[in-house]
């Protein structure tokens, strides 16, 4: 059972008495608003800045977050491996268990092809295909006993696909998209060997016509890697399905090892449109390769030549690692961004001497043997990781060689001290245990790893399971009041630690996401209330006033909580989604690319007096608290900017309708005119999708100032931020 505390803010009479005034005169007017009153004291600079690293975002080896999410490589289960197909269960070590299940795996396989846009009169000949043997995501081309496919072996020891031609122009396709919106050239990389024949073919082709040929040739019986390059005219339609084909014109075997399709702007592997959009948000950390996928990664699997590297399962989510997203594309999508990288590694079925030799394949000179492997891979220069998280949840039993509280001391003992052997100048981060329910874990954590532990890490997924019998509004309510208690209990956890001693604690908050579940059943005599649709998620308009809301309670704690790092960078919580190769950003992603203007002000004080919101305890992760939970309806943070103008982030959590807040700045000589981005909609569930990818976007104005007071109406669920200049300021630097 979960106690949480709620204390009600308590403002000053005068603060009390200006409501007041500001109310009447409201009502005076007509105005249907309520009213808040919110002075900012200028003067009052607080001691820290706001932290650089808070609007940092997480990437996980996840669904499609890396693989046809920030990787530009278009086609499925490229390496023509086995495709495991996971059954939901792990195992007691916390693997997870794979399908066996022939009557299960076809309709996964149906699914996840009409996912990816395949024509239905498609299906069937894929799942014939798949139970030939043909590899996962790949059909046939040719009828069964013409074109006979069987697995093979591949040049380093891993599954090809052998396809033998028995008629003219047998072979394999896949159905796919393409990113017509941007470019038009497609490279094509294949591995690939043959007994008898010396010329393929390699197209692209709609349901009507063939839009691009290349032939490639000099295919003999030793292994070769064959790269080339398909165009596509200016009449191929952008938005269809094409067909990518390796065939052969005449009777021959064809084995193949992979087979990878690339548009031509592509940046150093990652998808630019990804690049852009994550640059332009000033994405300051990426954290990365786990999460769960973490605690059965070996590093050492995702370097070197891309040809060379080993497809394996994914342990923690089923289907295939092909490993063609290692460290050395990772650090170059962290430059390519302009963002710092952070590594979590694998303390689950990994050992200190493998994270060793991975701080030193990223740190280490050319005279160490990792370094040397490095330069050798093409990196002759240190990459410089400075921020190294160990171990990824390891509290939970779906974690590949989870542990309790004590053995996860043990653990972090030995890899901290061999980590900061390897590198003295980097910065680790413990695994601690979600403030919500972990104290116990964490005790133990900071009574047996002090003076090793400087930092910890949390990961408030929190939600839980939610009735459909439930008004939508009130899990909304409930998610708006989360942020407020877990400031408590970080604030708690930071007291915690500096009573055990430790010098400077510091909290990073590595995974977040709004994290509620539709469960059961409604009411048989009427309808559900709550829906997949209208039921707040990361993807949604809440997730950004909620991360916010988050930002807001970590810089009021200056200086424990150092870092955020949000769920996540494409597909995967919020951010930004890829469907049929569109790219587009969630709502909570502009809300995140807005308070990136926060980074390094200088917090100043501030007085708030506004309506009260009760929580109404409909998630189940806040059930069994002791009484209702009050919270203000505006949320406010108030900085100085490094080049002086005065910033506000305001949060209107309310959902009764609009709030008027009166703003009385001190200390501070305001410019005439203010600018507001506001981010809204009219439902808390709104969210962007491929066909309206705008329909949530932030909206710029102006505010007037006046003798140092504005007022701003935000309606209910919005999120904004003001910049006041100072007189004669330039604006923004």
């Amino acid at each position: 059972m979960l106690n949480i505390p709620c204390p009600i803010a308590r403002s000053s009479q005068l603060l009390a008495l200006l409501l007041a005034v500001a109310a009447i005169a409201a009502r005076a007017a007509g105005a249907d608003a309520a009213t808040a009153v919110l002075r900012v004291h200028a003067n009052q600079r607080a001691a820290y800045p706001i932290p650089r690293l808070i609007t940092g975002k997480f990437a996980e080896h996840l669904g499609h977050n890396i693989y046809n999410g920030m990787s530009a490589q278009i086609l499925q289960n490229p390496t023509l491996a086995a495709f495991p197909f996971w059954n939901g269960q792990t195992t007691p070590d916390g693997v997870a268990a794979f399908q066996s299940d022939r009557d299960k795996i076809l309709p996964d396989l149906r699914r996840q092809a009409r996912n990816q846009g395949w024509p239905d009169a498609e299906l069937d000949r894929l799942v014939e295909s798949y139970q030939d043997g043909l590899a996962g995501g790949w059909t046939r081309l040719g009828l069964r006993d013409q074109v006979p496919v069987s697995p093979d072996t591949g040049p380093y020891g891993g599954r090809a696909q052998r396809i033998e031609v028995k008629q003219a122009a047998g072979g394999i396709a896949q159905w796919t998209w393409l990113p017509l919106h941007r470019v038009r050239q497609y490279d094509f990389e294949i591995m690939a060997r043959s007994p008898d024949l010396s010329q393929l073919t390699v197209s692209l082709a709609t349901g009507q016509s063939t839009g691009a040929v290349a032939r490639v040739t000099g295919i003999g019986n030793a292994w070769r890697l064959v790269r080339g390059r398909l165009e596509l005219g200016p009449d191929a339609p952008a938005d269809a399905p094409y067909r990518f084909a390796l065939t052969s014109d005449r009777p021959g075997q064809i084995v193949v090892e992979r087979i990878l399709l690339l548009p031509a702007d592509h940046v150093q592997g990652a998808d630019p449109d990804v690049i852009r959009l994550l640059k332009e948000s000033r994405l300051p950390i990426l954290r990365w390769p786990g999460g769960n996928f973490v605690s059965a990664y070996h590093w050492q699997d995702g370097i070197g030549p891309a040809e060379q590297r080993p497809t394996g399962p994914n342990y923690a989510w089923g289907g295939v690692e092909p490993n063609l997203f290692g460290t050395d594309e990772f650090i170059a999508f962290c430059r390519a961004v302009g963002c710092e990288p952070m590594i979590c590694v694998n303390a689950g079925n990994g050992t200190p001497e493998e994270a060793v030799r991975w701080i030193q394949y990223c740190n280490g000179s050319t005279r160490t043997p990792m370094g040397k492997l490095r330069a050798a891979n093409g990196h002759p220069k240190p990459f410089g990781v400075r921020y190294w998280e160990v171990g990824n949840e390891l509290w939970g039993r779906w974690q590949v060689n989870w542990t309790t509280a004590s053995g996860y001391v043990d653990r972090y003992r030995q890899f901290a001290a061999a980590m900061q052997a390897a590198d003295p100048a980097i910065q680790l981060y413990a695994c601690g245990a979600p403030v919500f329910w972990g104290k116990s874990w964490n005790d133990t954590l900071i009574a047996g790893t002090s003076p090793l532990l400087t930092a910890t890490t949390d990961h408030p997924l929190i939600g839980g399971d939610v009735s459909p019998d439930t008004d939508p509004l009130d899990v909304y309510r409930d998610f708006m009041g989360v942020p407020q208690v877990l400031e408590q209990k970080w604030k708690a956890l930071g007291a915690d630690m500096d009573r055990a001693g430790i010098r400077h604690p510091r909290l990073a908050v590595t995974e977040l996401q709004l994290f509620a579940h539709l469960s059961g059943n409604a009411p048989a005599n009427r309808p559900a209330r709550l829906t997949r649709e209208n039921l707040v998620n990361p993807g949604t308009l809440a997730e950004g006033l909620y991360d916010v809301l988050i930002y807001h309670a970590a810089v009021r704690l200056a200086p424990f909580v150092t870092m955020v790092t949000h769920s996540a960078t494409v597909n995967h919580g919020g951010g930004l989604r890829k469907e049929r190769e569109r790219v587009f950003a969630n709502p909570c992603y502009y809300a995140q690319a807005a308070f990136a203007d926060f980074a390094q002000a200088t917090p100043v004080g501030l007085d708030l007096q506004a309506p009260e919101i009760i929580a109404p305890r409909v998630l189940s992760d806040l059930r069994g608290a002791t009484s209702n939970c009050a919270y203000p309806a505006l949320d406010a943070l108030a900085a100085l900017a490094a080049n002086g103008d005065l910033l506000l982030s305001l949060v209107q959590r309310g959902t009764a309708g609009p709030v008027t807040a009166q703003v009385q700045i001190d200390g501070f000589p305001a410019a005439p005119t203010a600018t507001m981005r506001l981010l809204t909609a009219d439902v808390p569930w709104a969210a962007n999708t491929r066909q309206a990818p705008a329909a949530v976007t932030p909206v710029d104005s102006a505010i007037a100032v006046a003798g140092g007071q504005m007022e701003v109406t935000l309606p209910p669920f919005s999120v904004a931020r003001i910049r006041v200049p100072r007189t004669n300021s330039p604006g923004p630097q």
